[in-house]
């Protein structure tokens, strides 16, 4: 199963790309959202090979999900591979300038199941496909005003 969208930002290519690889400001915003996450390597910066651990609730039960940052190519791409039980997602990040002031953030994010329990998650995932796909959109679209509002104030 994928999903995939694209958001114009009103900002420079590397700017937006610095934002988007700020990981220690990212952690904090995924923990006031409720999820428990945190750094499992000892990496100086960003760079390919970065780990994280995080705990979150998934209908109705704590999951583990192992994140691996496993491309890491300044200013234009980050690839994240991440395992949660039998499901493995990857999901691509991708920036490309449209002019000096203009970036377009590309996000494409494809689940596999590797196991019976995961292909019953994605199967029901792909029953209400329309209304998660609209999240999606919704989500990046919020995720990328903000980011554009928080480089407009530095």
């Amino acid at each position: 199963m994928q999903f995939s969208h694209k958001e114009d930002i009103e900002a420079p290519l590397d700017e937006v790309f610095a934002a988007l690889s700020d990981f220690d400001t990212i952690e904090r915003s995924i923990l006031r959202r409720g999820v428990e996450v945190a750094r499992t390597d000892r990496l100086a910066g960003p760079c390919a090979g970065m780990t994280w651990r995080a705990t979150f609730s998934f209908r109705g039960k704590s999951r583990d999900a192992e994140v691996v940052l496993s491309r890491f190519e300044p200013p234009t791409l980050m690839v994240f591979d991440s395992v949660s039980g039998g499901l493995e997602t990857r999901t691509i990040v991708e920036c490309v300038a449209l002019s000096r002031s203009r970036t377009r953030v590309g996000i494409d994010t494809t689940l596999t199941a590797k196991t019976l329990s995961a292909r019953l998650i994605l199967q029901s995932m792909k029953l209400a496909k329309g209304r998660i796909d609209r999240k999606f959109k919704d989500r990046v679209a919020s995720a990328a005003t903000e980011l554009e509002r928080r480089l407009k104030r530095t």
